[in-house]
């Protein structure tokens, strides 16, 4: 069975991608901080029978990204990894003059110092897979200027830059940075709470990610929106 690593996957889309992985036969490594939520997280998606190995931690601790891999090595490899962990750098967030740098800093080491640092970890074993990919979970934020969203979105930004460039080094890697586009995530509550309008749950744009892992287009950045429109 192939074998994905998940991070940030207690809740939202990490969550979400991990059920419908699972669904498919996938195997699982799964981490986030709060090991309450992860562990009920992988109880519920292990019960589409596929070996799931939840280890609460934080990604920004190379000790904690090689147990990551160590376990997915025991379940048969790296397959897939997804970098879905995430932090905006302020709560609520901040124009960039109130922006603290202790906060700018933790955005970077999350968002883009801690996905390198994983997927360095990994690659051995993303080498050795029949079809090997990594999954930069990106931002709007990222390539637009937001009133408010300047770390979290230069963060993103910077894990795009990484993205690509490991695109161009292992060119046997699909690497694709996707924007999810809006989700009404615990994440995004955090970063605007005093916008409460609809917006859509985080199980509804899993398929455009799924839909990467099926056709295995070039890699790139994407929007998932975008590709559930095209899926139609």
């Amino acid at each position: 069975m192939p074998v994905a690593i998940i991070t940030g996957a207690s809740k939202g889309l990490g969550r979400a991608l991990a059920e419908r992985l699972a669904a498919r036969g996938w195997d699982l490594v799964l981490d986030a901080r709060t090991e309450r939520v992860l562990k009920e997280a992988a109880a519920a998606v292990s019960a589409h029978g596929t070996r799931v190995e939840a280890l609460p931690g934080d990604v920004t601790d190379a000790g904690h990204r090689a147990a990551l891999v160590a376990a997915a090595w025991k379940l048969g490899g790296v397959d897939l990894l997804v970098h879905n962990a995430s932090a905006l750098g302020a709560e609520p967030l901040v124009r960039l003059e109130e922006l603290p740098m202790e906060g700018l800093r933790w955005a970077l080491e999350v968002n883009t110092v801690a996905a390198l640092g994983l997927v360095q970890e990994a690659l051995p074993l993303l080498r050795a897979a029949p079809a090997p990919a990594v999954v930069a979970v990106s931002s709007d934020a990222a390539a637009e200027a937001y009133g408010t969203w300047g770390g979290y979105g230069a963060s993103k930004a910077a894990l795009d830059q990484l993205a690509a460039v490991l695109a161009v080094e292992e060119p046997g890697l699909r690497v694709w940075a996707v924007d999810p586009g809006d989700m009404a995530t615990d994440l995004y509550a955090s970063a605007v709470p005093d916008d409460d309008d609809p917006r859509p749950a985080p199980g509804t744009v899993v398929p455009g990610f799924l839909r990467l892992l099926d056709e295995r287009p070039a890699s790139g950045r994407y929007s998932a929106p975008a590709l559930l429109e095209g899926a139609r």
